[in-house]
Formats: C-alpha cells, sequence, structure tokens
C-alpha cells in the first residue's frame, strides 16, 4: 500500500502483482464504496490467475475519509497522477473499475496510454431518467469489457465492435454474480482466448 501525492490530496494505491506479469490492470472504486468492493475483488483475483497484476486505486476523497466523491475533473485528474507513476512498468495497461471508477476509466483511456478497458457495474443511466452516459463508453476506441448485472437499475449499456457486455445474476452491487464475474474477466484475459496474447499483446479483431 502506497500514497500518491495529486492535486487533490493523496491518492492510495494497492498492489497486487503476480510473478512474470503479462499485463497490468489498474482498477478504480465506485463513488460511495471502496477497493474491496466484492466484484473488484473478483476481478483482482480473476485477472492474477490468467498472469495479469493489479493495481486498485483508492481516490484522494476515500483516502481523505469522505463519502460523497469529488467532481468528475478531479477524479480524472487524480487518476491520470496515479497512472503516470506506473508509466515506467512498460507493461501493456488496461484499464476499468466499477461504476463511477469505469467512468473515469473511459474518460482517461487514451491519455493515459491503456490498451483495453474493463468496466464493471457501467452506471449507463441514474435511476430517475437522467441523461445516459453512454457516449463515455461510446469515445473508448479500445476493446472493452462490461459486466452488467441483469438487474441493473442503471441499465445495461449495449454492445458495440470493440465492446463486449456480458450479463451476469444480480444487480449494479454484481454481488449475488461473484463467479460469473470471475469468468467474465478470466476469460478476456485468457492467452488464446480474449483480450490479451501470451506475451501480453493486444489481440487482432
Amino acid at each position: 500500500m502506497t500514497d500518491v501525492e495529486t492535486a487533490y490530496g493523496p491518492a492510495r494505491v494497492h498492489t497486487h502483482p503476480v510473478d512474470d506479469p503479462r499485463a497490468v490492470l489498474v482498477l478504480g472504486h465506485g463513488a460511495g464504496g471502496g477497493v474491496g468492493a466484492p466484484d473488484l475483488v473478483a476481478a483482482t483475483e480473476a485477472a492474477r490467475s490468467t498472469g495479469v497484476s493489479v493495481v486498485l486505486v483508492e481516490q484522494p476523497y476515500r483516502v481523505a475519509g469522505r463519502r460523497s466523491p469529488a467532481p468528475a475533473r478531479q477524479l480524472d485528474a487524480a487518476w491520470t497522477a496515479v497512472l503516470a507513476t506506473l508509466a515506467g512498468d512498460e507493461l501493456p495497461l488496461v484499464v476499468g473499475g466499477r461504476s463511477a471508477g469505469a467512468r473515469v476509466a473511459c474518460r482517461t483511456a487514451s491519455a493515459v496510454g491503456a490498451v483495453a478497458v474493463l468496466c464493471l457495474a457501467f452506471p449507463l443511466r441514474p435511476p430517475g431518467g437522467r441523461a445516459s452516459r453512454l457516449a463515455e463508453l461510446d469515445a473508448v476506441e479500445l476493446p472493452t469489457l462490461v459486466v452488467q448485472g441483469e438487474r441493473d437499475p442503471f441499465g445495461i449499456p449495449p454492445p458495440a465492435p470493440k465492446r463486449t457486455v456480458v450479463l451476469v445474476p444480480g444487480d449494479h452491487s454484481l454481488r449475488r454474480g461473484l463467479d460469473e464475474v470471475r469468468d467474465a474477466v478470466a476469460t478476456w484475459f485468457q492467452p488464446g482466448r480474449g483480450l490479451l496474447d501470451s506475451a501480453g499483446r493486444p489481440q487482432p479483431g
């Protein structure tokens, strides 16, 4: 566990390395939760089982003990500051997160040099009918995996040419579909079957 200084206070980095990693997956948490969310834990286990190291990032507002999230521009700036400290790893970088953390990853994927994006419970539309956030997903020009509860009240994003959507049991929390979350993430990362080849390079197609 390491703190990284950002313009909005320290962020906290939790590293889960593997031997001889093929890639690194960096995940952010949801608006009101932390890096111990069950789906983040499941995704971490799945990625590590395929030879991918995982880094979990706590935003500065959480490190400071606040539950109310910071504005999007602050979240994005703190996230990119943390990602800049990982640039020397020279491994393929996959970014993602759950809910609000997935939105941050989508908005910044190109800027941080990611090769792909993993979204857990992407909050497509807040309950109550406010504007859709599909544009944030559509702006990502990288391979993207969305793992979504089949009864998510925030809605279900549609698939797209570079976007795979996997539905699992449960709602926005993904607590009931953890085995399916693991399977979806592991399959995506599995050499020869999903996103990356055995050397960690993105597979064509």
